[in-house]
This record gives C-alpha cells, sequence and structure tokens, in this order.
C-alpha cells in the first residue's frame, strides 16, 4: 500500500481544527480559551502515541505495533511494512549463509576466513581436526599466534601465495598438510588445509624405491662392465662378430652407469633441503670449470662456444647441486646442438636477478614439448635420445635444485632455430 505525505494537507488540518475552535470558543464567548484547549489536547494526543511508539520499540516485544488512526497510524503502518521487509531480507540473508555454512563443512579440506590482518574470523569443523583451530572460540586471534611452525611464519613474510606451504599438522605429527592461501571478498584471505600424508607417503616410497633400486644396480653393473673390459684386454685375440658384441654390451653397461647415477642423484634433490648451511657459491669459477670439462664431449662436433662471465658476482647455495645443474643445461646444449654449431654461455646481472644461460642454434624445441621438459624420463625423441645418452633426468635434477635454491628455470625455444634455458637467482653475493 502506497502513502504519500503532504505538508499542505497537514497544514489545512491543523488550520481546520483552529478555526472550528476558534468558532465554537465565539459562540460560547471562550474564544481564546478554546483555542489553547484544542492546542493542547492535540499536543497531548501526539506526545501519548510518542510515548506508545518509544514504548513498543524498545519495551515491547510484539512485532505488531500499537493500533492507530491518523497520521500515526499511516506512521505505524510504515514501521511494520520496513519491518516485514527486514524480516524478509534476513530471512534470505540467513539461508545464505546457511547454503554456504554447509557447502563449507562438506568440504573435504579445512577452511578459514581470515582478516587482512591475519585475525581469524570464520572457520569449519574440519579446521578443528586439522589444524587445531575452534570457532568461535578462537575468532578474532590470529593465525600465526594458533599455528607456530617457522615455515609458515616465513610464508606470511614473504607473501608469496600462489605456491603451497607444507607443515605438520599442530594437532598430530602423523599429519603432513598442504596449506593454500587466496584473496577472498572484500580485504579478507581464505585459508584452504589439505591432508596430504598419503601423497607423502607414497612420494617417500617411490623415492626410497628408486634409491634402492638404484644404489643395488651399482654393484651388478660395476661387475659386468668389469668382465666386459677384461674379455676385451685378453691376450687371445677374440672373433670380430665377439668384439661387436662386448663392444655393445660395453656402451649399453655405461648407458645403464649413467643412468643409475642420474636416479641417484634425483633421490637426493627430490628431498626438501634446508640452506641454513649454504656458502658462498663463486659462481664464474664454478662455470669455468664446467666449460674446461665438457671439451670432451664437444671434440667429435667442434661446437663454437661463446663465453660472457661477469666475475664479481656469485650466489648462496650448495655447490654440487648447482654445479650439477649448470652441468646439466651445458651436456645437452653439446648433446644436443648439431656439429660445429653455436653455445653461448653467459653468467651475467639483468633484471634484478643473476642469471646463467645456455643458448644454442640447434634444432630448437616445438612449442607443446617445452612445458614437460622438467618431467621424469619426457624425451621429445626417444630415438636420438638413446644416441647422444640422454636419459630424461636431467632438466628433472635442474628443478628439483632450483626449487632448493629459490630460482627458476625459463626454456625459450623456436623450432628450427634453437633454443635457450636460463636460471635466474633471485639474490646476488658479491665476490
Amino acid at each position: 500500500m502506497y502513502f504519500r505525505l503532504s505538508i499542505r494537507k497537514l497544514f489545512y488540518r491543523l488550520v481546520l481544527w483552529l478555526l472550528c475552535s476558534a468558532v465554537v470558543g465565539y459562540f460560547l464567548g471562550f474564544l481564546w480559551p478554546v483555542i489553547a484547549t484544542t492546542c493542547l489536547s492535540l499536543l497531548v494526543w501526539h506526545y501519548r502515541h510518542l510515548y506508545q511508539l518509544v514504548k513498543w520499540l524498545w519495551q515491547s516485544k510484539s512485532l505488531s505495533p500499537p493500533e492507530s488512526s491518523g497520521i500515526w497510524g499511516r506512521i505505524y503502518d510504515g514501521l511494520y511494512r520496513l519491518i516485514r521487509q527486514n524480516r524478509k531480507k534476513q530471512k534470505s540473508l540467513n539461508e545464505k549463509i546457511r547454503r554456504f555454512r554447509d557447502g563449507a563443512e562438506a568440504l573435504p579440506d579445512a577452511a578459514l576466513v581470515l582478516s587482512s590482518d591475519l585475525a581469524i574470523l570464520w572457520g569449519n569443523k574440519k579446521a578443528q581436526h586439522i589444524l587445531g583451530i575452534h570457532w568461535p572460540g578462537d575468532m578474532g586471534l590470529r593465525i600465526d599466534n594458533l599455528i607456530r611452525f617457522p615455515e609458515f611464519t616465513q610464508y606470511l613474510e614473504e607473501g608469496k601465495f600462489s605456491a603451497p606451504c607444507q607443515i605438520t599438522s599442530p594437532v598430530n605429527n602423523d599429519l603432513k598438510i598442504e596449506l593454500r592461501m587466496m584473496p577472498y571478498g572484500v580485504e579478507q584471505i581464505l585459508l584452504l588445509a589439505r591432508d596430504i600424508s598419503k601423497i607423502h607417503k607414497l612420494e617417500e616410497m617411490r623415492r626410497d624405491f628408486v634409491a634402492n633400486v638404484s644404489h643395488e644396480l651399482k654393484t651388478p653393473l660395476t661387475v659386468v662392465r668389469g668382465y666386459v673390459e677384461m674379455i676385451q684386454t685378453t691376450e687371445h685375440a677374440l672373433d670380430p662378430h665377439w668384439k661387436k658384441a662386448f663392444l655393445t654390451m660395453e656402451d649399453q653397461v655405461s648407458r645403464m652407469d649413467r643412468l643409475v647415477e642420474q636416479l641417484l642423484v634425483l633421490s637426493k634433490v627430490e628431498i626438501k633441503r634446508e640452506l641454513d648451511n649454504s656458502q658462498t657459491v663463486n659462481m664464474p669459477k664454478l662455470i669455468s670449470a664446467l666449460i674446461e670439462d665438457a671439451t670432451w664431449l664437444n671434440e667429435n662436433k667442434q661446437h663454437t662456444i661463446e663465453i660472457e662471465i661477469d666475475e664479481h658476482f656469485g650466489v648462496k647455495g650448495i655447490e654440487t647441486e648447482l654445479k650439477s645443474a649448470c652441468s646439466n643445461l651445458l651436456s645437452n646444449a653439446i648433446s644436443y646442438t648439431e656439429p660445429k654449431g653455436k653455445i653461448k654461455v653467459s653468467w651475467q646481472y639483468s633484471d634484478g636477478k643473476m642469471t646463467f644461460s645456455v643458448q644454442d642454434n640447434g634444432p630448437g624445441i616445438k612449442p607443446e614439448h617445452v612445458n614437460r621438459l622438467t618431467e621424469r624420463f619426457y624425451r621429445i625423441d626417444k630415438s636420438r635420445s638413446r644416441d647422444t645418452g640422454g636419459s630424461g633426468l636431467g632438466l628433472a635434477i635442474v628443478k628439483h635444485v632450483l626449487q632448493h635454491h629459490n630460482a627458476e628455470l625459463t626454456i625459450k625455444s623456436e623450432w628450427g632455430k634453437g633454443s635457450e634455458f636460463a636460471i635466474s637467482f633471485q639474490e646476488k653475493v658479491v665476490l
């Protein structure tokens, strides 16, 4: 029902009351006393309704307003209409909140809504079982006061929430959980915690299996290699057919030995290490030594190797791991670049980062292969990899080494024109 208040109408009604009282007072001979009585009566009537309104708003539990006629009846009807509208909106809002909570409770992960200053605003029941955070009991407390792990504290300080953070559950040491944080709503943060204990155990079992099998294979391979070399160096001349057979056996044993060695290296670098014991690595010296060691690989192909090294900067890290990563990139360039090709090795400071890059003018890599190069055992051309001795583990080793050193691998390649593999380090050390 629509009602429009008119000031003119109110004014005319008041004037009508005063004129009527003046007429009555004139005929009774009490003009001003009757007008004063009329004004007083109107004032009392309005104050009475004001009192009823205040009493209904602050003391009454009834949702229905007092009944009245005239302007106060319109006021009560308008208030009742607003109450009904607000009740409908509140009911709709409560229904949406209920659906949100039901959905959040159905999640297999723990969910927390945090304010911009990391105070807890809401959490589901899974957060209690995985993180030990009770809602609403812990509401308003900072998340870093309840989850006290150095990894999580560093994760919050860095503010790089694109990658997850892995910690042990505060309530159960047998649980390994993965934390992810992302913007949510207006100046809020959504924290999701997922139980990855089974995945973590499977990864440990896989690493242990690969490491154990690789270790066990080294002894029989050494024995086979020894017997093959002993037979080849015997005084009695072998039939040419057997010479070719033993030469093939030696090549395959060497290839298998290299594969086992790379599996052992991969098993080591896959384990996350703390770099607290890291030291300053003289990268110019390391790169120069790698180029000298790789010259024997270049004897047959006669590549032109250009070197551009800034002698003033190094990095902090584990020297053996960095040597393995850089060596893999350099050996790949030598192995896959055509004879008499060009290879450029550089160590330069650019865009606020120290970058080690290996650039060649080889056959290049098709775009569909680039994103999969760091996968274990992934090879673009399996037959060609067998000829060059590739195992598909080199770039996987590089990826894990860079994760330990907070570095990034960038691959640029154009089919038929060559490739560039670059490692960028966030921090540099002046030598």
